[in-house]
């Protein structure tokens, strides 16, 4: 698109790595604002406590800054945006997201998305499954992508987060992916490109590029971050 609204951040210190990708939506600039005003919350935060020793506090702080900023800063909802961040330690992952950026670790060949995400369809998915609502009602909604929850609305839900660290291996690659990429590749597409040895940086100029070779129509602004695990 004519306006890229998506952002990223990545910080490693001695002690781990932070990963951040932000798709923003809005009107206007509003999308490109919102995903940096999010992504340098999260940035920011990480640099003034240590995220590493307690994760679960760190993304329900950094999440709620960067919801609140948006707020700040845009006002009449002109802008909002779906946000992964990811903490990299001592080969475990810890991970957590509101809206529908992807977080997938790639290891022997195949591309696991380790998160759900916030669409309408998923929330048919959990409700369906906790029996709230029957078969027939959860397939007429499971197809709509719109989004129910995001950093940069005065109704900011609760966001998804791990139950427990994953435990990561020597070569895996930490993936994280906005729906302008899985949207328009098929699953195995991605997987092809990260199957070739190669550096992470080339590897995510392939996906792109291949993103930008597709003859889909409307596509949406794509980015993705990669970190091998050494």
């Amino acid at each position: 698109r004519e306006i890229q609204e998506d952002d990223t951040g990545a910080v490693q210190k001695k002690n781990g790595t932070l990963l951040v990708l932000a798709d923003g939506m809005g009107r206007a600039f509003g999308g490109r604002i919102s995903s940096r005003l999010a992504v340098s919350a999260f940035l920011e935060l990480f640099q003034e406590q240590s995220a590493f020793e307690r994760p679960q506090y760190y993304f329900r702080r950094a999440f709620a800054a960067a919801n609140q900023r948006i707020l700040e800063e845009l006002d009449d909802q002109r802008g909002g945006a779906s946000v992964a961040a990811a903490l990299i330690t001592e080969n475990r992952l810890f991970y957590a997201l509101a809206g529908n950026v992807k977080v997938a670790v790639f290891r022997d060949g195949d591309l696991i998305s380790v998160s759900e995400g916030h669409t309408i369809g998923v929330l048919a998915q959990q409700q369906f499954r906790a029996g709230r609502i029957t078969r027939e009602e959860a397939l007429q909604i499971l197809e709509k992508k719109r989004l129910y929850n995001y950093v940069g609305q005065d109704g900011f839900h609760d966001i998804e987060y791990f139950s427990e660290p994953i435990t990561l291996q020597t070569g895996d690659l930490v993936v994280l992916l906005s729906d302008g990429v899985y949207e328009c590749l098929k699953w195995r597409d991605i997987e092809d490109i990260l199957r070739v040895e190669a550096e992470a940086q080339d590897m995510a100029l392939n996906i792109i590029e291949k993103v930008n070779d597709s003859p889909k129509e409307h596509k949406d602004n794509a980015s993705v971050v990669l970190l091998r695990i050494s």
